[in-house]
């Protein structure tokens, strides 16, 4: 019978090599399965905000949508997990492939902000940003948006909000 020796390091460079091969075959956004942060559906908050901002401009208002809310809570929760904020969390991770698997309808968009304590305040801060603002005055008919803590990111509220078409 033969037998097989590999070293440590044979045993390293062959998890090195699956490892980077089981990445490079990821065609998904990775899903967090259990992040430490808590997560909280503030949609029903900042829509009157928003629906506010749409009719100064001559916008018809936006509606919630289920699925733009839960993208927005995937990524606020991914985002305090995290302690960062960032739209994109990794090699595979992207924006499209992240809200297309929570059933968002294309195009779409994503504000992100972190820090502010009120749904009033991130609107504001998502109104005197140029690129937020547009997002929120862009050609979409639904809203979600959320907001995540995490005790070992020192509680720093992370918020997301994602537009949907």
């Amino acid at each position: 019978m033969n037998s097989i020796h590999l070293s440590r390091r044979g045993i390293l460079q062959l998890s090195g090599l699956a490892l980077v091969a089981s990445v490079a075959s990821c065609a998904t956004a990775p899903k967090f399965s259990a992040t430490p942060s808590d997560g909280d559906d503030q949609t029903a908050a900042a829509l009157p905000l928003v629906n506010q901002l749409r009719a100064k401009n001559g916008l018809p208002p936006l509606s919630v949508d289920p699925a733009a809310t839960a993208a927005a809570l995937f990524q606020a929760k991914r985002m305090a997990s995290a302690g960062k904020m960032k739209h994109v969390m990794g090699i595979s991770d992207g924006f499209g492939p992240r809200v297309k698997a929570s059933g968002v309808q294309l195009p779409a968009a994503e504000n992100i902000a972190a820090g502010q304590q009120s749904v009033p305040a991130v609107v504001t801060a998502w109104i005197n940003s140029p690129h937020h603002l547009e997002n929120m005055l862009g050609r979409y008919s639904g809203l979600g948006v959320a907001v995540a803590h995490n005790p070992s990111s020192r509680n720093v509220p992370y918020w997301a909000m994602v537009l949907s078409s």
